[in-house]
């Protein structure tokens, strides 16, 4: 897996995200600061509401540049054989003769990007399955929720 190409997706989509919520952030502090959204009696919440969805937005969108600052100063590195799952892995799990591909990442999980057509979910250590998987190696099991009952995973790969 070029691990290069990865994470330049990864930042593609991540500086997408937030020029998208950069722009959301001023459309929502113009509204709340236009003079024709001024309160007109007490119980007017229009700017008040604008306001506050401005500050989540801008929020959101530090957040985001945070992640982008993470993923840029993450060195994309060859885990060697037998060497455990850590931020920066790749892992390949199988369950049920289906395979699926995971990328444990410093920050912002929940991505999905897909890399010559194989689809790739961004996780990180602190997410349910990042927990489950970090410390792992190829070979071993692990149960991930699932439908109606938790679903036992191999590790098959971990580059």
């Amino acid at each position: 897996m070029d691990k290069t190409a990865l994470l330049h997706a990864i930042l593609v989509q991540l500086e997408a995200e937030l020029a998208l919520q950069t722009a959301a952030a001023h459309a929502s502090h113009d509204e709340a600061t236009d003079e024709d959204n001024r309160a007109e009696d007490k119980y007017d919440m229009r700017s008040q509401s604008a306001a506050y969805l401005a500050a989540g937005q801008s929020q959101l969108a530090t957040e985001i540049a945070g992640a982008i600052a993470a993923y840029r100063h993450l060195s994309p590195r060859a885990f060697a054989p037998g060497e455990a799952v850590a931020v920066g892995a790749v892992v390949t799990l199988e369950a049920r003769g289906r395979e699926t591909v995971w990328f444990l990442g410093p920050q912002h999980g929940g991505l999905e990007v897909t890399l010559r057509g194989v689809p790739i979910t961004v996780i990180t250590a602190v997410s349910p399955v990042g927990r489950q998987l970090v410390g792992r190696r190829v070979g071993e099991r692990l149960q991930l929720p699932g439908r109606p009952k938790p679903v036992e995973h191999r590790v098959v790969a971990v580059g």
